[in-house]
């Protein structure tokens, strides 16, 4: 496996010629100005290329699902006007696809159990990255005495992965000191996020991905995933986070958009517009949500997309 700057870049410009994109929200609550900006980014994107738009629905961490809100998401995308192609993809019916793919993965040697608890790699991590704590390899030659399986880990190889994002440009990372052996299936027996959106991407077809930029250090581990399973690699474009007033990321905890969301639709793509760096007329501030999307797919431009995250314009309160 292979993972050569100039190889890997060629693979991914390959992937570019028919254009699949989509949009795939947690339904943890309602929809927030921070999914609709990716929404709105993707959706542009795929369309302005004359490609497809799917919707998926990431479901599978079932404690987390609240009820009603999958349905709630649906009709507020309906409401601005969004039209996906094909039917909506559902992760918590997928558990024999995973499975399936995980399946593969033991053929090849590539996964392993792993007895650790959380708390236990915490303790024995050397130290930690971007995103928690490094494993350190405890269980990858086997489980010790006593030990018994919990989670089931991919191997990763001392390798940089390279590839070059839409926005961002070129990224690197080596896998094995920025997050280790990472896990595919959880302890609670749930499938983890990224064999799940590696799995559905490759199955559905999808080209490319645009999403937030919170998701840009997982893209590598998805990128290793895919080459482990044969598949092919999307082009990826990470937008940039809207910053609530405390700082954070826009989530669901900062509001959501089904108060008014009939009335005030259009100007909620209008300021998603304006926030990813496009040159909305300001007469269209008032228009219905379907003139702000068709407006969007004929001059959406990513060379005007700011990389930086920032809040929303003070002058275009989303609330």
């Amino acid at each position: 496996m292979n993972f050569s700057r100039d190889g890997f870049l060629m693979d991914i410009q390959q992937s570019r010629a028919l254009v699949v994109g989509r949009f795939a929200p947690s339904p943890t609550g309602p929809l927030h100005f921070g999914s609709l900006v990716a929404a709105v980014g993707s959706y542009c994107l795929a369309r302005k290329a004359g490609g497809r738009w799917l919707l998926r629905m990431e479901d599978l961490d079932g404690p987390r699902v609240v009820p009603g809100a999958a349905e709630g998401i649906l009709r507020a995308l309906e409401t601005l006007g969004f039209e996906w192609d094909g039917e909506v993809l559902w992760q918590s019916r997928r558990g024999p696809v995973y499975e399936a793919a995980l399946e593969q993965l033991r053929r090849r040697g590539l996964v392993f159990d792993c007895g650790c608890s959380r708390k236990e790699v915490l303790a024995s991590a050397p130290h930690a990255g971007e995103e928690g704590p490094i494993y350190p390899g405890t269980c990858r030659s086997g489980l010790g005495d006593g030990r018994k399986p919990r989670a089931l880990r991919l191997r990763v190889p001392e390798q940089q992965v390279v590839f070059s994002d839409g926005l961002f440009g070129l990224q690197e990372q080596h896998l094995a000191s920025a997050v280790g052996d990472f896990v595919l299936r959880r302890a609670d027996g749930l499938f983890a996020y990224q064999l799940a959106v590696v799995v559905d991407d490759a199955a559905s077809g999808v080209t490319q991905v645009v999403r937030g930029a919170d998701l840009l250090t997982s893209t590598p581990r998805q990128i290793y995933l895919q080459a482990c399973l044969d598949y092919p690699h999307p082009h990826y474009v990470h937008l940039p986070l809207v910053l609530a007033a405390d700082g954070d990321k826009v989530s669901k905890r900062h509001g959501t958009l089904e108060l008014n969301l009939a009335a005030r639709g259009g100007l909620l793509l209008w300021q998603a517009l304006r926030f990813l760096g496009q040159t909305v007329p300001g007469e269209l501030r008032a228009a219905p949500p379907g003139q702000l999307l068709e407006w969007g797919r004929r001059n959406f431009d990513l060379a005007m997309v700011p990389s930086h995250a920032r809040p929303l314009d003070p002058l275009d309160p989303v609330h």
